[in-house]
């Protein structure tokens, strides 16, 4: 494997580390998270659908075979987003990622029961170490826990099953050789058709009345930045480098973003047990990248 294609999971983690900045904004100005979603996974058809039309038209064919597949993507998707969302709501944010960054446990063990990939003793420590590190970046040691509703929890689990079970099924309908930008763009139509009856098309156009030409290459850049871009980046790794080792670097790099964000635009300066996890995060990546040559 090329150390290369390593920064496709880190640059991926690093555009869903930037949902915060546009989630923010658009909550802000009165989208609630239904509308959200299907602002986020609609518009982001326009940036897959030019790709496909630019890398190969005959990429858009597909058989009746395909379709569980797509379904299976495209509910793991809307499922991954609708659980980390509500769960954010009912239990501390730190703790929220946290259990999202578990993802990588579940990769490593439907990869071996699905793939037959390795679970390596430098894998499982490398991958325990960049959780070990996400776990430090938010802060929940510091924290003072009180009662957390289990179903908070429960549904910050599910967030990370769900993206345990996209990247296996992408990577499923790779190796019957489907390409990433379709799997993409047949799971998100899925995923839009479903949400119109959830959308509210009213707060829609207010948002855009605001300023019609800011606001529509906001919405634009939320999509492509916080979504089309890094599912196509993470999804492209699983041809050259393992779901397991895609995952670590995914779910380490996200916090990381995700920290450095909110420290340039929100003043949020982490603590010494934060920057630590930084740290330990960034050390256990570049030793999983030398166990993966």
């Amino acid at each position: 494997m090329k150390k290369i294609y390593l920064i496709l999971p880190i640059l991926a983690g690093i555009m869903f580390g930037s949902t915060g900045i546009f989630v923010r904004t658009l909550t802000q100005n009165g989208i609630d998270s239904t509308t959200l979603l299907f602002l986020r996974f609609s518009i982001a058809t326009i940036p897959i659908l030019l790709a496909i039309i630019l890398t190969d038209k005959e990429l858009f064919k597909i058989d009746l075979s395909d379709f569980p597949l797509f379904l299976v993507c495209a509910i793991c998707i809307i499922g991954l987003n609708l659980c980390y969302n509500e769960s954010m709501n009912m239990i501390p944010l730190s703790l929220a990622a946290v259990l999202l960054s578990l993802a990588p446990i579940y990769v490593l063990i439907f990869a071996y029961i699905l793939f037959g990939e390795k679970i390596t003793s430098k894998k499982l420590v490398c991958m325990f170490l960049a959780i070990f590190g996400c776990l430090l970046m938010t802060g929940i040691l510091e924290d003072i826990m009180t009662s957390i509703p289990l179903f908070g929890i429960l549904l910050g689990i599910g967030a990370g099953l769900f993206w345990a079970i996209y990247l296996m099924a992408s990577k499923k309908s790779i190796e019957t050789g489907k390409h990433t930008y379709t799997i993409l763009f047949y799971s998100i139509i899925f995923i839009s058709i479903s949400l119109i009856p959830f959308t509210n098309f009213g707060q829609i156009t207010s948002f855009v009345s605001i300023n019609p030409i800011l606001t529509i290459i906001f919405l634009t850049i939320h999509s492509t930045f916080s979504f089309a871009l890094p599912y196509i980046l993470s999804t492209v790794s699983l041809n050259y480098i393992d779901s397991g080792v895609s995952s670590i670097f995914l779910s380490g790099s996200e916090p990381l973003a995700a920290l450095i964000f909110g420290l340039i635009l929100y003043s949020e300066i982490p603590s010494i047990l934060m920057f630590f996890g930084l740290l330990l995060s960034i050390i256990a990546m570049i030793f999983l990248s030398k166990t993966n040559t």
